[in-house]
């Protein structure tokens, strides 16, 4: 049973994914699952009304202590955090999933805490289910991995869920935000974002989110179990503080 507070993936999502050859013919489904999770996601945290351009552009209160973080790609993660931290958390968290953002925005700041503490590491596995409607999540994740390349991804991470559209993610908007993190942007980066550069990894990640088994976005998960989803804690910083702790974090 999926929790309440996540964008959903659905049969007709994963169906669509499986076979990239029939796309065209998994659209029309795809835009009615979309549909369907946008309005949830929209509901959690709608951002500023319209379209891409009317959407503000935002950062972290805590970009400076962000910036800190070391994060390395690793396999289909992205891993920020001291690397011999004892513990991992997994998160899986799709760019235009509204439950995502107020979880970043929430117990995504818990968690980030205790990587800054050296108490966890914390492993970002970064779907783009719902792109199939449109929602330029691709893109996005694409923007994240360049920008991960460039040594900043915990704070443009943190900047791209709090500039969350409700339209459409493009590539003015991830570069948009991009000025707002400091060192990111250059030609390596805005190439990257242009170009798609990391689309095959962007395809990897896809594909490893689907075969976690995990049915919705945002999900944790400590030593396979995932917290903060039947109790709703993820969404509230103090509860979520109080999740890690009693999963052994912090």
């Amino acid at each position: 049973m999926v929790a309440r507070g996540v964008c959903t993936v659905g049969r007709a999502g994963r169906a669509g994914r499986a076979g990239r050859a029939r796309r065209t013919a998994v659209a029309v489904a795809a835009a009615v699952l979309l549909g369907a999770s946008a309005a949830a996601c929209g509901s959690a945290d709608g951002g500023d009304g319209g379209g891409t351009a009317a959407t503000a552009v935002r950062t972290s209160p805590r970009a400076a202590e962000l910036a800190k973080l070391p994060a390395e790609v690793v396999g289909t993660g992205v891993v920020v955090g001291d690397p011999a931290a004892p513990r991992t958390a997994q998160v899986l968290v799709d760019p235009h999933c509204g439950y995502c953002a107020l979880f970043e925005k929430e117990g995504g700041e818990a968690l980030l805490k205790a990587a800054a503490a050296g108490q966890v590491k914390i492993e970002y596995v970064l779907a783009s289910f719902l792109d199939q409607g449109g929602s330029g999540s691709v893109k996005a994740v694409n923007a994240l991995r360049a920008a991960a390349e460039r040594g900043r991804f915990a704070e443009y991470q943190a900047a791209v869920f709090a500039s969350r559209p409700k339209g459409a993610f493009t590539d003015e908007h991830l570069l948009a935000v991009a000025d707002e993190v400091p060192g990111l942007r250059g030609p390596a980066f805005d190439g990257a974002v242009r170009e798609g550069t990391y689309r095959e990894w962007v395809d990897r990640v896809e594909r490893a989110f689907e075969e976690t088994g995990v049915q919705g976005t945002p999900a944790v998960l400590v030593d396979g179990r995932q917290i903060g989803a039947e109790d709703r804690s993820m969404f509230d910083r103090e509860a979520f503080a109080a999740t890690l702790k009693g999963a052994g974090i912090g």
